[in-house]
Parts: C-alpha cells; sequence; structure tokens
C-alpha cells in the first residue's frame, strides 16, 4: 500500500453502512505533528500528480471528476486552489456551482452539472456540484418552490428518491469511464466562527463574508443531519466520499492531495505506446530534421 492509501484510506468512506459523521474529528491530524512536514508531503504529493495527470492527459481513456462539499470557511477554495497547483491548466476543468439560474431551473437537477462533465484525459473539479439539492435544498426547503417541480412528485420519498438519481448516475459514469472522488471538508462549528471573525478583522478579506452565512450557521444541525444522511446513501466503492478534517488546512490539503494522487495510481497510468508506423514516421522526420534521406524513402 502506498503512503497516499494508507494517508487518505481512513477517511474513505465506501459504504454507508454504520456510518456516523460524530466518528470523525475535525481536529484530526493524523500522525502527523508539525505544519512543515506535512508541507513537504504536500508538495512531494503535487509533484507526483504532475506526472500522473501528464500521463492521464496523453493516455486520453479515463476521466477523473473531483467533487466538494463543505459548509462556508471549510477551506474548499484553498484546497482546490493549493492541491492544484501544479497541475497543468490544458488538461483540468474548474466550475464552481453557485445559486441556480433561471435556465438551470427550467431543468432537472443534474442538468447544469452534467454539461460540465470532464473529457477524457482530464480532470473535473466542482465546487459544490449535484450534491447541493440534498443539503441546502433540503435544509431550506421553500427552495423546491422555484424548481416548479410538479406536486405530485413531491412526496415523502423525495430524498430518498434523489439519493437513488445521483447513485445510479455516477454508477453510469464509472461505467463510462469516469472516476469520481467527493470529498466533505468537515469543519467544526467552532473553527468556522473562528475563521468568521478572522474574515471580518482582515480588510481583504471582508469580500468573502456575507450576513448569509451568519444566517447558514443557524441551521448547523439540519445541514450536519443532511450531510450524514447524504454520505452514508450516495458512498459506493466505485464513487467513495471522503471525510476530511478541516480544523487544520495543512492537514485538510494534505489529505485531499493524497487521495487524488492514489486514485491516478490506481489507474496504472501510462504514456501511448508507439506502433512501426508511428516510428517509421519519427525516424523520417529526425532524418529530415538532421537533412538525410529517411530509411522509408532510401528503401524506395
Amino acid at each position: 500500500m502506498s503512503w497516499a492509501s494508507k494517508l487518505s484510506k481512513p477517511y474513505r468512506i465506501e459504504t454507508g453502512k454504520n456510518f456516523r459523521l460524530d466518528d470523525f474529528d475535525p481536529a484530526a491530524t493524523g500522525h502527523l505533528r508539525s505544519k512543515q512536514n506535512a508541507q513537504k508531503l504536500l508538495d512531494e504529493s503535487i509533484a507526483g500528480m504532475a506526472k500522473l495527470q501528464d500521463k492521464l492527459y496523453a493516455q486520453d481513456r479515463w476521466a477523473v471528476l473531483l467533487i466538494f462539499q463543505a459548509m462556508d470557511a471549510a477551506g474548499k477554495d484553498g484546497a482546490i486552489k493549493h492541491v492544484m497547483s501544479g497541475l497543468n491548466p490544458q488538461g483540468c476543468q474548474v466550475y464552481a456551482f453557485k445559486t441556480p439560474s433561471a435556465e438551470e431551473l427550467n431543468h432537472d437537477f443534474l442538468w447544469r452539472t452534467t454539461k460540465c462533465l470532464p473529457e477524457r484525459g482530464h480532470i473535473g473539479i466542482f465546487n459544490r456540484s449535484y450534491y447541493e439539492e440534498v443539503l441546502v435544498v433540503r435544509v431550506h426547503s421553500d427552495i423546491l418552490k422555484n424548481e416548479r417541480i410538479p406536486k405530485e412528485l413531491l412526496g415523502r420519498r423525495l430524498w430518498q428518491d434523489r439519493f437513488e438519481d445521483i447513485c445510479n448516475f455516477e454508477r453510469y459514469l464509472s461505467r463510462n469511464g469516469i472516476i469520481i472522488r467527493k470529498f466533505f471538508l468537515h469543519l467544526s462549528k467552532k473553527e468556522q466562527k473562528r475563521r468568521f471573525l478572522a474574515r471580518l478583522d482582515t480588510p481583504n478579506k471582508n469580500w468573502k463574508f456575507s450576513l448569509s452565512d451568519v444566517r447558514e450557521r443557524q441551521c448547523w444541525n439540519d445541514y450536519m443531519s443532511a450531510y450524514e444522511e447524504m454520505i452514508a446513501a450516495t458512498s459506493t466503492k466505485h464513487s467513495p466520499w471522503y471525510v476530511v478534517p478541516a480544523d487544520n488546512k495543512w492537514y485538510t490539503r494534505l489529505v485531499v492531495a493524497a487521495a487524488v494522487v492514489d486514485t491516478l495510481q490506481m489507474l496504472q497510468l501510462e504514456y501511448p505506446e508507439v506502433d512501426p508506423a508511428k516510428e517509421q514516421e519519427l525516424a523520417a522526420a529526425r532524418a529530415e530534421l538532421e537533412g538525410k534521406k529517411s530509411p522509408a524513402a532510401s528503401e524506395s
């Protein structure tokens, strides 16, 4: 087992059976006690990830989708920025999903994210996703009115039906070569308060804060219940969740990086092999560059 697998495996959920969010400590740092040691591992991870991404892009067979969900101030933006800093932008697609537009509300809840799925050879990153439909929409049920779903479909099984639809959708993607890894950045309520106050005290971070953040905080317990049920219902072997401790950003980023590296290593990526015809073409190109006759031209 690689170091990346060892580090990320404790936070990986492949089945929701007996899953309890309380079993995961938001302040955990594994066996690491130093931010400096973690940074060294993170740097190595980013370098390794860049090499694996290059093979993923060249092979052009698999696609990888990384989904990030979390409460406000949990560090989604920072994790994406720091962990993915070494990737080639040509092979990386990032989308942040805000409040649905009028056009998006006129479609099914998977529509706006489906059209943003990564191409083969690419890594796609969703900052929030279709999971908002079983989180924010569930906590604030009045949002359902804007979706104009027929009343006959708004029964007691609505959330279970959506979990089932999501699982089927993710199974479909996995069967078509899209590897899905989902990250819930698990922040404590106490640490969220500290970060909110830090944003208020730091002028160049004021733009990140709004009164709605505080109002959402009042629904904390409802959100935790929604997250717990969501993770329990949608964790599968082909599309696992990672419940990543988020009270220490340096550890959060390392766990995310380890999970991504472990996923890419699992694909056993290699550069495409050059067939005889391509080798002959390359030999001809070299001969032309060096001002010599190519072997093919000599034979003719």
